[in-house]
């Protein structure tokens, strides 16, 4: 069963895998710092071109994988406009209180949102998981008994999918997925979760004994199939990422968008 979509690479899967993690990080990290919601403004949109220039999916795909993010953005920004506190009353009805304050931290808020969302798919469309761990071992210096055991683990999600799909429709022939209420329901649930927890505890056992008969847990030095390093395409990397922040905020100090602009939260 194929779970991925196929799509061209971009300069962007060049990059270091271990590298594009960390990056990603401090990202994560830096933009829970910024209160300005200019800068933020910017830096999402120049995210969002990063986003849009780095993934070779088409238009529609793109899309698609943005409207999940869209959704928790219009959540938690109307929760935070409607009952934040501030000031300067915009909006009032019963229990709904719009301030200006609580609009600008409800559209922060959804907009730092937003770039996880783009950072998160960034990372996570333009990296294989097979040479993120290769890296960390490599760069990173994780042991290989845990890279290897993480890269077993997600190997097996899409079996796991597979093995869902196939034991449902074999269900779905014997009429069991047309029964419906409650009873029905918690029989479909044991009639899951018994086959497939039961398979994945014999194929975890197998392949930590696999794992046992290859030394894992002894040998201190291995070759690898998988060879990963640092490239000009690293540097080229780091500073896109230094260069949004850097425009971000010269944008938003020469050209800003809106009347407020620290926005921290009381």
């Amino acid at each position: 069963m194929q779970l991925a979509l196929t799509n061209k690479e971009s300069w962007m899967h060049g990059v270091n895998p271990s590298l594009k993690l960390l990056i990603m990080l401090f990202v994560f990290i830096g933009i829970m710092f910024i209160h300005n919601v200019d800068v933020i403004a910017y830096v999402t949109l120049l995210f969002l071109l990063v986003f849009l220039a780095s993934i070779r999916y088409p238009v529609k795909i793109k899309m698609l994988l943005l409207l999940p993010f869209l959704f928790i953005f219009l959540t938690s920004s109307l929760a935070m406009i409607m009952f934040g506190k501030g000031d300067t009353t915009l909006f009032r009805f019963g229990l709904i209180h719009v301030t200006e304050e609580s609009f600008f931290r409800g559209v922060h808020l959804g907009m730092r949102s937003m770039v996880f969302a783009f950072c998160g798919l960034l990372f996570a469309l333009t990296t294989k998981p097979v040479l993120l761990f290769y890296s960390l071992m490599q760069q990173g210096k994780l042991p290989p008994r845990f890279a290897y055991g993480f890269m077993a683990g997600v190997r097996l999600l899409p079996i796991m999918v597979e093995e869902y799909l196939t034991l449902r429709n074999a269900l779905l022939v014997r009429g069991v997925e047309q029964k419906k209420g409650v009873a029905a329901l918690i029989y479909k649930i044991k009639l899951f979760s018994i086959p497939l927890l039961s398979q994945s505890i014999r194929r975890a056992h197998r392949v930590a004994v696999a794992m046992e008969a290859k030394r894992f847990s002894r040998q201190k030095e291995r070759t690898y199939y998988y060879s990963t390093g640092f490239s000009k395409k690293d540097i080229w990397c780091v500073a896109l990422f230094i260069g949004v922040f850097m425009i971000g905020f010269a944008a938003a100090y020469y050209l800003p968008m809106f009347s407020i602009t620290d926005v921290r939260y009381r």
